[in-house]
Formats: structure tokens, C-alpha cells, sequence
């Protein structure tokens, strides 16, 4: 079975991959309302980091993350910075997880008012998958504008 630790390592060993892909653009391309789920590219890479702090902020009980709209995000570097913060938030966290650790049950309201019960390893394993989705459709942008997408395969495949 496969560890969700090295899915969410898999994932930011990617994530960095992509960065450099789309740092390879420029940032009117960058920016670009490309009619997608979150209009641009950088909206898209940016909603998956928040994705990840805020979820983190779930399983910690705290309110690190960024509340910023895409539009305070006004260069790579800072795109690259928030990656950065995100990444280490998520080793830290990773660092201190314990297999009871990932059976840790919480409560999310839903909308309607209904109560899910996840645990850690549910919402880790949310996280991993919100990330290949979006990643699935940066594909799908960058391939309309004639450029390929990095290696993703796991473990090289």
C-alpha cells in the first residue's frame, strides 16, 4: 500500500517541475483568463497551494494561511515563495504525523448543514488528489499553447 506521505512528496517533487515550466512563460501568459476553473494559470497553481495551507490549518487547528486574492500575487517569486511556505508547512507537519496520528478524526460541515467524519489521512489524501486534478487540466492549458507539460510519472514511469 502506498504511504500518503510519499503521494504528497510525489506531488511537491511535480509541483516544483511545473513551477519551472510555467516560470518559463511570461507573466502576461501567466495571467492570461484562459476560461479554466480559476481563469489563469497562476490562479490555478496559486489555488492549489491554498488548497494545501488551508487544509493544514484544518489538521492544526490554526490560521496560517493565505488569504490573499491571486491578484497579491504579483510575480513569480512571490508565487514561488508562497510554493516555498507551503512546502515547508507540509514537511513540518508530515515530520510529526504518527500512524494514530492519520486516524484522527475531525468534523466538516458541509453545505446543507450535514457533518462528514474524515480523518487526517482523508483529508491528506483530498489534498493529493485536488492537486492531480488541477494538474490534469494545467496540462491541458499548456498543450493548447503548444507546450508540453513536465515529467509526472510516478517514480519515472
Amino acid at each position: 500500500m502506498v504511504d500518503v506521505i510519499k503521494l504528497l512528496e510525489y506531488n511537491e517533487t511535480v509541483r516544483q517541475r511545473y513551477f519551472e515550466t510555467l516560470s518559463r512563460l511570461s507573466w502576461k501568459e501567466l495571467i492570461k483568463n484562459r476560461e479554466a476553473s480559476f481563469h489563469s494559470i497562476r490562479n490555478i497553481f496559486v489555488h492549489v497551494l491554498g488548497a494545501i495551507d488551508y487544509w493544514l490549518d484544518f489538521l492544526q487547528k490554526q490560521n496560517l494561511h493565505s488569504k490573499k486574492d491571486y491578484d497579491r500575487y504579483g510575480t513569480f517569486e512571490e508565487v514561488r515563495s508562497y510554493m516555498e511556505h507551503v512546502e515547508e508547512r507540509t514537511h513540518q507537519y508530515s515530520k510529526s504525523l504518527t500512524a494514530q496520528g492519520l486516524k484522527k478524526t475531525y468534523s466538516v460541515k458541509k453545505g446543507g448543514g450535514t457533518t462528514l467524519r474524515i480523518t487526517a489521512e482523508d483529508v491528506l489524501i483530498h489534498l493529493f488528489e485536488e492537486e492531480v486534478h488541477h494538474r490534469g487540466e494545467l496540462n491541458a492549458l499548456l498543450w493548447q499553447m503548444g507546450i508540453d507539460p513536465p515529467s509526472m510519472g510516478w517514480k519515472g514511469l
